[in-house]
């Protein structure tokens, strides 16, 4: 197996070295020469090593070594199967290797593995080369990419494809700060994972998994994602990274983090680097004396400098947990709770339109929240009150025309006394938005055909696979699936799917038949790290 990866990353730096001169030619010589900038944060970034306890970092020549072969033999007998990671280790063509690269790792920002395999399989399917992607519309995109979450990445995917082809000649630029400086949503993490992992630079990376790791191994008790501790984290992964496998080592950093190193349950007896971290010794120590029941401070290496001044350590006001052991790392400030929004929404149906039932979506402004998709008509609103219907029925009628007011539901549950209103609640990064629920039906009138642009009306079918959001699918399903005389405990209580309903017994069915209402309706699954 050693012979043919071996190949590859030989042919990989021959081709490197022949496409880095057309790289340079479609570069300006101001673009390719670093600047003095840089220059000048290497030397504070040295400095600022220099004002650093050895505690934190690696002085140890040796200690580097040990940690780049120990974790590399690791990952070589326990890297996961991934399809990014095969199409990428197999792929001698340069720019077909760094966009397979690109798509995983955009894909993977936010959002777990199990969830990213089947879309970046049908992605790299549907578009296998950039050429393709910057072939496609907007629409074919959002359409891939929904119920992803975070919708603008893909839409900065599909322009940093088209800037590849048509104003760098169709050819990924190699290193990391050109990636970063000339792709639009590329960002310091990307572009080092695609130059080191496509074009084998030794650059570093730091993601989520990588910051856990090196908090836990350097014992970094301050708030991680403060600018001193961030700079310090990306010099160690500089520091670290294995000039001869650097897009191994930096998959490797990021695999231990996701299956060993893990946040809350951390495997410390499986982790292949557990004799160079702080954190662990800390806590076979701290349990060393606890069994010996001896007075006073674990025998521990500890910062050489005052905890008040080291501003890599914990604050005082935060104290070790030896209940916590090796989680103690690393602390994060508490995140701003979203902000809180309501919105009333409607599902407008024309249920005996030619070709089947029917129903109306709006396109969103192609800039901002989920910009581009699809939704169900509606209108910010209060949690409650007689405003919000007048002001949704205006919003239908600006797009259908005149409507039956009388029509329009409030979808709620009448077993309930006073009745209970259905409610979606979606949180995305920073708002949490409840969706009140309308539903509208169409029955007895002649089907509207013409509507403005910006509107259309779909078949169920049609709406299913159609560029929208995963909130827009629980709505529907709010709509579709609410099943007459089925409570619900509260309010706001997660709406059951009609798969986890029990059938009623036919005593239940003839009760349920006096509470029929008079809009069907349905639910749906949230993406939690939605856009």
């Amino acid at each position: 197996m050693k012979k043919p990866q071996a190949a590859v990353r030989s042919r990989l730096r021959k081709q490197a070295s022949r496409q880095e001169g057309s790289e340079k030619r479609v570069l300006s010589s101001s673009q390719v020469k670093p600047s003095t900038a840089a220059g000048l944060a290497k030397r504070q970034e040295a400095a600022w090593q220099a004002s650093v306890s050895s505690y934190h970092l690696f002085r140890d020549t040796a200690e580097v070594m040990a940690f780049r072969e120990n974790l590399l033999n690791w990952y070589d007998r326990e890297k996961r199967d991934l399809p990014w990671r095969r199409l990428a280790e197999g792929e001698v063509d340069l720019d077909r290797r760094a966009y397979a690269v690109w798509v995983s790792e955009v894909m993977l920002q936010q959002t777990q593995v199990a969830t990213v395999i089947d879309y970046y399989t049908r992605w790299m399917q549907k578009w296998p080369t950039l050429q393709d992607l910057a072939g496609a519309s907007l629409e074919e995109v959002n359409q891939l990419w929904a119920g992803l979450g975070y919708y603008s990445r893909g839409r900065r995917l599909q322009q940093g494809a088209r800037k590849v082809v048509e104003e760098l000649g169709g050819h990924v630029p190699h290193t990391a700060e050109t990636l970063q400086r000339l792709l639009p949503g590329v960002g310091r993490y990307t572009a080092g994972a695609i130059a080191s992992i496509a074009f084998g630079q030794a650059t570093g990376v730091v993601d989520g998994n990588v910051i856990r790791v090196l908090c836990r191994v350097r014992a970094i008790g301050a708030d991680s994602s403060s600018t001193l501790v961030s700079q310090h984290l990306w010099g160690l992964a500089q520091q670290l990274v294995d000039p001869a496998r650097p897009g191994d080592f930096n998959q490797a950093a990021m695999e231990l983090g996701a299956l060993v190193c893990t946040p809350q349950h951390p495997h410390c007896s499986q982790c292949p680097v557990r004799s160079l971290c702080r954190a662990y010794q800390k806590v076979e120590r701290g349990k060393l004396l606890a069994s010996q029941s001896l007075p006073g401070s674990p025998d521990v290496e500890e910062c050489a400098s005052s905890t008040e001044l080291c501003q890599l350590c914990a604050h005082p006001t935060e104290p070790w947990d030896q209940t916590l052991g090796v989680t103690n790392f690393p602390r994060k400030a508490s995140r701003k709770p979203p902000r809180e929004e309501c919105s009333a929404i409607c599902v407008l149906e024309q249920p005996r339109a030619l070709g089947g039932p029917q129903i109306l979506l709006v396109q969103r402004p192609s800039s901002g929240l989920l910009a581009g998709l699809w939704e169900f008509p509606s209108v910010t609103a209060e949690a409650s009150g007689r405003c919000q219907r007048e002001a949704l029925l205006q919003e239908l009628q600006s797009w259908a025309g005149p409507l039956p007011a009388s029509h329009l539901q409030h979808l709620g549950q009448a077993c309930f006394s006073p009745l209970t209103f259905l409610q979606v609640v979606h949180t995305f990064s920073h708002i949490k938005l409840t969706y009140q629920v309308y539903g509208l039906a169409l029955e007895g009138q002649t089907p509207v055909t013409i509507v403005p642009p910006g509107a259309r009306w779909l078949t169920r079918e049609e709406f299913h696979t159609a560029a929208i959001s995963t909130a827009m699918k629980k709505v529907f399903r709010v709509y579709e699936g609410q099943q007459p005389g089925i409570c619900k405990g509260s309010k706001r209580s997660q709406v059951s799917t009609p798969s986890s309903r029990k059938k009623p017994s036919p005593g239940q069915q003839l009760l349920d038949s006096f509470f029929r209402p008079l809009i069907p309706t349905d639910s749906s699954n949230l993406n939690s790290m939605a856009q």
